[in-house]
């Protein structure tokens, strides 16, 4: 792509507010800017928010809008329409308005939420509403310069591979400036509190009904996002009544003033939280990305300390707890089904195993959760009873296809009143589970490498792990290897290597979304062993 020919088209088309941007850039700020074309993946556009051809822009925006509309009026799907949300990131608002005057201007119906929502929601609120279509305004839980465009299919899940295709196609074909058909005054559906209480009542509707003691209380971050509204009415159905907000990161911003990245996954979103957690004595502590579709859990240990768990920590205790409750019941059967990605915990296998639940591997992303459920659906063979994936996102039901930080608030609520009701904590109910399966240590490391040279070193590594692949790593003996490049075990090709090791795993992958590759691994270890130490020794070595 000529980067020059492309920023030389904008300074003649551009509004008055772009084009000061674009004239203040230097040369390297114009090549990364204009040097290619912000890649609409499989769910949609992620990227960094400016003016450019490789930013989050109106322009971008408006594009690959028309590329939907295109698609859905392709499929016949006008007169069911698009349904549209957006989280509290600076922007969002006003990027799901350019949806809005695009689906419109194509004769699209279209649905517009009221103010910011939860992505998941916005997946329920296809179903619900009977969409073709969903597009939710959100870059989840990257750091604030980032906004994103994720496209949903009228299941609810994020489009697969067959219909993205056709959108980028459409996209591909169309100008970004005289190809785009836009309206001054949107004619959409305002939507809102209707649809929250459809939402509310089928969350609510997957509670384990536990009864939740008086003196049970919460400390609750939304990390200034989409979260605070929906977390706390769900927790107020099911009689959870001392909820401890943290005033200072209540409100949506979409700065992020207090924190250097929104991310559950980042320890210090919870130093704030856990001041106030030791102030009011309380149970548990949890907070929220952005757009409220992963969750992050602080727990209390035996000597009154507030631990930060990892994503695959709470799915092991939310596995346990869901499995156990419904043998309790006589609720379980065979046909019950655990899906979690391949860089998730082995130990929820362990534990499904144990209560006689299966497990089905997918690729690193929710949506092919998503497309699990849909096919369980359809075949009839197994039942969904539950999501996982290790970065912080689960689900229970399918009355969502994606993640759903609200649900597992209400569950992580449920379980840590069961186990306070036995004079417990989640701390002590994780140490049973590896006294009974076994201690693990899992981690993630990553490495980000920005601009285009970037992308290139990226790619490099990945070549590099395919072409010369270890023998041992980090002091543990390699005895498989697996390319998902190739598509294997009936998975569709992904760019990941995993390691089976004789004491666990480790699998690298480039992220999809972030100019990041990333590491992860799972030994089976004690816990004061130094596998992190090792694992960073390792990369260090084929890092270059």
């Amino acid at each position: 792509m000529d980067y020059i020919k492309e920023y030389e088209k904008w300074l003649s088309k551009v509004d008055s507010d772009t084009l000061k941007e674009i004239e203040k850039m230097n040369e390297s700020e114009m090549q990364d800017a204009f040097y290619r074309c912000l890649e609409f993946g499989t769910g949609g556009l992620r990227g960094v928010m400016g003016a450019g051809t490789n930013r989050m822009n109106v322009y971008t925006v408006r594009q690959a809008t028309q590329g939907v509309a295109n698609e859905v009026i392709d499929s016949g799907g006008e007169d069911k329409g698009v349904v549209i949300a957006f989280d509290s990131r600076n922007n969002s608002k006003k990027f799901a308005y350019e949806c809005a005057r695009v689906l419109c201007a194509n004769g699209v119906k279209t649905y517009l939420f009221d103010d910011l929502r939860p992505t998941p929601e916005l997946s329920f609120s296809v179903r619900h509403l009977g969409c073709a279509r969903g597009i939710v305004i959100t870059a989840s839980h990257n750091p604030k310069e980032y906004n994103g465009y994720k496209v949903y299919g009228e299941d609810g899940g994020q489009i697969p591979p067959s219909v993205a295709e056709k959108v980028i196609k459409y996209i591909d074909a169309t100008d970004i400036f005289d190809g785009v058909k836009t309206c001054d005054t949107p004619n959409f559906i305002s939507i809102g509190k209707d649809v929250d209480e459809a939402y509310i009542a089928a969350v609510k509707a997957e509670s384990m009904n536990i009864s939740i003691p008086d003196d049970f209380k919460v400390v609750y971050t939304p990390i200034h996002g989409s979260g605070n509204k929906l977390v706390r009415s769900i927790l107020d159905k099911i009689g959870v009544k001392n909820v401890f907000v943290v005033p200072e990161q209540e409100l949506p911003d979409g700065n992020f003033p207090t924190v250097k990245s929104p991310n559950p996954e980042n320890m210090e979103a919870f130093d704030i939280a856990i001041e106030y957690a030791k102030k009011q004595n309380a149970d548990l502590v949890f907070g929220t990305d952005p757009d409220s579709d992963r969750i992050g859990v602080v727990v209390k240990t035996a000597d009154g300390e507030f631990k930060v768990l990892n994503g695959n920590q709470t799915g092991m205790l939310l596995c346990e707890f869901i499995l156990r409750k419904m043998t309790e019941r006589g609720t379980l059967t065979k046909q019950h089904t655990v899906v979690k990605t391949i860089v998730t915990t082995e130990v929820v296998r362990k534990i499904a195993d144990d209560y006689g639940a299966d497990v089905i591997d997918v690729l690193t992303g929710f949506k092919f959760i998503g497309e699990k459920i849909k096919e369980f659906e359809q075949t009839g063979d197994r039942k969904f009873v539950f999501g996982l994936e290790e970065s912080y996102g689960y689900l229970k039901g399918t009355y969502a296809r994606d993640k759903d930080a609200v649900v597992a608030a209400m569950l992580i609520c449920e379980m840590a009143a069961d186990y306070k009701t036995l004079g417990k904590t989640l701390y002590d109910g994780l140490m049973e589970i590896y006294k009974k399966y076994g201690y693990v240590k899992s981690g993630l490391k990553t490495l980000t490498l920005k601009g285009s040279d970037g992308a290139e070193k990226i790619k490099a590594i990945m070549k590099r792990m395919r072409d010369n692949k270890p023998q041992t790593i980090a002091g543990y003996k390699v005895a498989e290897v697996k390319d998902y490049s190739n598509g294997i075990d009936g998975m569709p090709k992904s760019d990941v290597l995993k390691f089976f090791l004789d004491k666990g795993w480790f699998a690298v992958r480039p992220s999809g979304t972030e100019p990041k590759i990333k590491f992860y691994y799972e030994i089976e270890t004690e816990p004061n062993s130094d596998v992190d130490e090792k694992i960073s020794d390792f990369l260090e070595k084929i890092i270059v």
